[in-house]
């Protein structure tokens, strides 16, 4: 271990009380209300290994996502899922530890997909070793994985492999103005043709998609799809990227529920404003509702209902997660007491019983 991964173990055997971890903080909003003496892991940062050929980056928890992504796009190279950017000081850990992909998400896979290996301290202040840096160098349980939007809970993330890919060749985004139901059921046509969707976004009676693959797939895709072109000078990439940061306006709100469906689920009635991704898959929702009545929605539609942005009284009172089954939870609470047997990583973020 080097320095402040040694501090980090120290600090972590001697705590007699909570730990609070934390990067740069962007993403505090999310889960429920962090609680204990903060565990600052922004020192410890920067990138451990880079080879461009083998499609992997290995960095420190405190290394900022802006410094990985510059590394990456000097070598034509990204992070597929496209993990949201809540600050310009974001870091690795906390991307991990959130869990959390942008639009790409439906077409390239989640964040976890991309985490080959952690390095992790557990509650012990013990250093663990999961994964690697290629894609078979699992056997048994996939630990990198797991601690993939586990908000902490489970132990310190020192390091991270993440696996990278190119960057499209070539982009195109396109405008439809349709009703919600319309391009929900466009959407899951068009997903089982073979087409270069990379991304899409429903708000407000517009259907925005984003084409991206080989040139010759893109140019087919669009005069295939028609629709209106907006160029990239135009705002085509800046709206992708306000969509992915959430800095659009609709994600200005008090109180905002991310709704997980079947792609194939029909338009919820709900009351509010929504905006939809991932081909239908991932809906935002802007409502006042009674939390019990938004979550029996998504139940009702085969999903589940997180509460994303809220007041932390509200989160408080109703979770910011739905409610786990009994044997889900247990699972829970019997991988907290094997990483973290004290209790002392980041409790009640995910679950109060945690």
């Amino acid at each position: 271990m080097n320095d402040c991964a040694t501090q980090f173990a120290e600090r972590v055997r001697a705590a007699s009380a909570p730990l609070c971890l934390r990067g740069a903080g962007s993403k505090d909003f999310y889960g429920n209300p962090p609680a204990g003496e903060v565990l600052d892991l922004r020192e410890h940062r920067g990138i451990v290994a880079y080879e461009p050929t083998e499609l992997v980056i290995t960095a420190r928890c405190g290394t900022p996502l802006a410094e990985i992504e510059a590394a990456l796009a000097a070598n034509n190279q990204c992070l597929a899922c496209e993990p949201p950017r809540f600050s310009a000081e974001a870091t690795c850990g906390g991307m991990v530890a959130a869990g959390l992909s942008g639009p790409r998400r439906a077409s390239c896979g989640p964040l976890r997909d991309y985490v080959l290996g952690v390095r992790l301290l557990d509650g012990q202040g013990r250093e663990l070793n999961f994964g690697g840096q290629v894609m078979k160098n699992v056997a048994g349980y996939d630990v990198s994985r797991l601690i993939c939007g586990s908000l902490g809970t489970l132990g310190v993330i020192l390091e991270a492999s993440l696996k990278v890919l190119p960057k499209p060749v070539a982009e195109a985004t396109l405008r439809f103005e349709m009703a919600q139901q319309q391009a929900l059921d466009a959407l899951n046509r068009w997903a089982g043709q073979p087409l270069p969707l990379a991304a899409s976004c429903w708000q407000d009676g517009v259907l925005t998609l984003r084409l991206a693959g080989a040139r010759a797939a893109v140019g087919a895709a669009t005069e295939k799809l028609g629709g209106e072109t907006v160029e990239v000078g135009a705002g085509g990439t800046a709206w992708w990227d306000a969509l992915r940061d959430q800095t659009l306006p609709f994600f200005v709100a008090e109180t905002l529920w991310r709704l997980a469906l079947p792609s194939t689920a029909p338009a919820l009635d709900l009351p509010g404003e929504q905006l939809i991704e991932w081909g239908g898959a991932q809906r935002w929702l802007r409502s006042d509702a009674p939390a019990e009545v938004v979550r029996a929605a998504a139940a009702q539609a085969g999903g589940h209902a997180t509460l994303y942005r809220a007041p932390a009284e509200l989160k408080t009172r109703c979770g910011a997660f739905a409610p786990l089954p009994a044997a889900l939870m247990k699972l829970h609470r019997n991988l907290k007491a094997a990483f973290d047997p004290r209790g002392i990583f980041n409790p009640g973020r995910l679950y109060p019983e945690l």
